[in-house]
Formats: structure tokens, C-alpha cells, sequence
């Protein structure tokens, strides 16, 4: 009876990250909200259940940029672990609607004590998050804009995952992946109308990446020479097949 009722109270961490508790509780967030602002007390931790988000930051001359994009499984917000709390460092907000479980830094840092497996677990999302933003720099002090601007359409699509992948990207703006990779609008413009002239995606209400897309980052193969730094032009001249695609239906 004992060991029925210890083998009862085994923990669960994805029964933990997918209930609401004790210093925990399920939000939902519609495309465009955020989950906190850069400035707030940095009091609590964000675990996402479903949907796409994205990590930004502003300077002080008002200038923004999306330092990465978030998926279901991920952490945000861990910097209100740290001994002393204080303020948000970025801005989380939804890029399509999302459902996420909101944990009181108290109640984080008691589960993280208290229960080894969920302290293992958040440490090897620490880890994974750790090498993600080493291979961001590598990738933006050695890699060409266009090469990075693929790197990022596959992440969004989530090749190299396990399991069968979602190769449809989520809603994003021209400029929030020149804000990522470094470029400007144009130049987005310019490579995604690249990619899908030559096959790598192709798009009617969403954009759709296709695996061929991985020899651009791993063998860095074009049909052509790599076209880094696109001439200036006209958009009657650059796309004569019809006007330039639109993510996320962004006004021009």
C-alpha cells in the first residue's frame, strides 16, 4: 500500500509543464500580444505549450531587433531565476496564437530543488538554447546574408527535428528576418523571390520551405554564382514574373 502510494506521487514533468498548480497558471496569447515587456520585473517563467513566438529587444534610439524565435517546448524568461530579480531584457511576444504555462519564480525555483528530473530537463534546455545562440553568432560573423536568411527559414519550419516536421513557416514580416539575419528588406525580397525561382520553397497564403533548401546551408550549392549582394534595382526590373512575395502580408 505504501509503495503504491509512493509510486503515486512519482514526478511527472510534462504532467507538471502541462497543468495549471500551485504558483502556475495556463495563458493564452494571441498573435501579436506579449507575454511580458522588456523593462517589466522579471518575476516569473514562461513555458510554451503550442504556437510560434518571438524574443526582441529595443535600444535607447528606439531601433528593434528579434534576437530569436520561440516553439512549443521552449522556456522564456529564465533570467528571473537569478539570485537577485530584476528587469526584462527583451520583449516575448506571439507571432501566432499561443498557449503557455506561467510559473511564479518562487514555484520554479522550488520544483528545480526539490525534483532532479525537471532540473534536468531545464538544464538541457539551457544547453541547447546555449549552442543555438554560438551557432547564431558563428552563423552572422562567417555566413553570407543570403546563407543565413536560409538557415532561418529551416529553423522556422523545424528541419532537423525528430518526428515528421512542419514545413509550412509561421506568419513573419520582410522585416523581421532582415532584423535576424543582419539585412535589409530589400535584400530578403531579393533572396526569397532566389529560393523560390530556384525550387527551395514556394508559397500561395503561407511560405513552404523544401528539404533541398539544407544544401544551401550545408554545401552551400546554387545552380548559380551566390548572389550575397544584389544589385540595386527597380522592382519592374528584379521581378518581372509579378510583384515581390509577401510575409505576413506586410504593407509596402
Amino acid at each position: 500500500m505504501l509503495m503504491n502510494d509512493k509510486s503515486n506521487s512519482i514526478f511527472d514533468p510534462a504532467v507538471f509543464l502541462a497543468h495549471a498548480g500551485l504558483g502556475r497558471r495556463l495563458i493564452n496569447v494571441k498573435p501579436e500580444q506579449t507575454f511580458f515587456t522588456q523593462g517589466d520585473q522579471a518575476d516569473s517563467i514562461f513555458y510554451l505549450q503550442s504556437g510560434r513566438g518571438k524574443l526582441s529587444v529595443v535600444s535607447h534610439e528606439g531601433k528593434e531587433a528579434t534576437i530569436t524565435l520561440l516553439s512549443a517546448g521552449d522556456f522564456v524568461g529564465e533570467e528571473s531565476l537569478a539570485s537577485i530579480p530584476g528587469l526584462r531584457l527583451a520583449t516575448a511576444s506571439a507571432v501566432t496564437a499561443c498557449s503557455a504555462l506561467k510559473i511564479a519564480r518562487q514555484e520554479m525555483t522550488r520544483v528545480m530543488h526539490d525534483e532532479p528530473t525537471f532540473a534536468d530537463l531545464f538544464l538541457r534546455f539551457l544547453l541547447t538554447r546555449s549552442m543555438r545562440t554560438q551557432a547564431d553568432l558563428v552563423d552572422q560573423l562567417f555566413n553570407s546574408s543570403e546563407k543565413r536568411l536560409a538557415r532561418i527559414l529551416l529553423l522556422m519550419a523545424e528541419f532537423g527535428k525528430p518526428g515528421e516536421r512542419e514545413t509550412f513557416i509561421p506568419p513573419i514580416t520582410q522585416g523581421t528576418l532582415a532584423e535576424m539575419i543582419g539585412t535589409t528588406r530589400s535584400r530578403v525580397s531579393f533572396f526569397m523571390n532566389r529560393f523560390r525561382k530556384l525550387g527551395f520553397i514556394d508559397y500561395n497564403d503561407r511560405i513552404r520551405v523544401h528539404k533541398s533548401l539544407l544544401n544551401v546551408v550545408l554545401l552551400d550549392q546554387f545552380p548559380e554564382h551566390n548572389s550575397q549582394k544584389p544589385p540595386v534595382v527597380t522592382t519592374a526590373q528584379a521581378y518581372p514574373d509579378g510583384p515581390i512575395i509577401d510575409l505576413g502580408h506586410e504593407r509596402r
